[in-house]
């Protein structure tokens, strides 16, 4: 047998050097989560006094406790759930079909219809603008004011049609000539073999319908029933913010804004965290996964 290749001095210093760096560059974007994380599990006035790195000094579920006793917070919960998967799901599907057309060179408007959704990319309306045309459709404190606005993303668009035109053109023209129409080489053939784009353009679109509660304090500030997590965070987060005084006292325990404000970012990140190992995979897949060679 051949001996076994035998890495030089220089080749395996240049190895402990990089895991060294990479070690480093991992515990430093993961340590900041570690910390908020030893907060939220801490008692609240323990925990201003500093000192807290690994592990909780006074360990307690009381911060989670008092998050999770707000009444509202539940029913919100629920909105911010119901519309990120919907979201997720029609923005998806929709853009994918316009990138298919628009990736078609037998597509006669193909130009002039990209080069208009381009333009949206760096000319907005503005705010008053969108204000008024929600109004004027009847979006307002409707659960669809959610949905409809951002059905459709340009940058999307022109991410999943890049991918699109990238595919060989066999797929197509053996589909047609099999008697296929146009929707079901989208979802029996194109949509199949896309699924990394599709995952990368799902995890854009869910974190930011997930994160996002600006529209909520918009449209929908008079319906408490359609409130999202996020908008109810954030007015506890606000509501923290205007006194240090303790939030709950008994016997055992006292609540502090300090601590409630991490307990608040832990609960709105582990989601995205739990998600984001499921999609991953698809991203390092080649660009034509079991397609046929043109």
């Amino acid at each position: 047998m051949a001996p076994l290749y035998k890495k030089s001095m220089a080749e395996r210093a240049e190895d402990t050097f990089l895991y060294v760096f990479l070690s480093i560059v991992a515990f430093t974007a993961i340590y900041p989560f570690i910390h908020l994380l030893v907060l939220s599990l801490n008692e609240s006035v323990d925990a201003q006094r500093g000192g807290l790195y690994f592990y909780p000094r006074v360990f307690t579920w009381a911060n989670y406790e008092y998050v999770f006793t707000n009444a509202a917070l539940l029913n919100a919960a629920f909105n911010s759930v119901a519309r990120t998967v919907i979201q997720t799901v029609v923005s998806v599907f929709c853009t994918g079909m316009l990138a298919y057309v628009l990736s078609r060179r037998d597509f006669v408007f193909r130009k002039s219809f990209t080069f208009l959704i381009v333009v949206t990319m760096y000319v907005s309306g503005g705010l008053i603008p969108m204000y008024l045309l929600i109004k004027s459709l009847g979006l307002m404190n409707t659960f669809a004011v959610y949905i409809v606005p951002g059905i459709m993303s340009a940058f999307n668009l022109m991410v999943m049609r890049t991918f699109f035109e990238q595919l060989p053109d066999g797929l197509v023209e053996s589909a047609y000539m099999d008697g296929a129409n146009d929707f079901s080489i989208f979802w029996r053939i194109i949509f199949p073999v896309s699924l990394p784009v599709v995952a990368c353009i799902a995890l854009f679109v869910s974190v930011g319908e997930w994160n996002t509660w600006f529209d909520n304090f918009l449209y929908n500030s008079r319906n408490e029933r359609l409130n999202v997590l996020q908008y109810e965070l954030q007015k506890m987060v606000n509501a923290v913010q205007q006194s240090n005084d303790p939030l709950e006292e008994g016997l055992e325990r006292t609540i502090t804004p300090y601590t409630v404000k991490a307990t608040l970012t832990i609960i709105v990140t582990v989601p995205i965290l739990l998600v984001y190992p499921f999609l991953q995979k698809y991203f390092v897949q080649g660009l034509t996964l079991g397609a046929m060679k043109d």
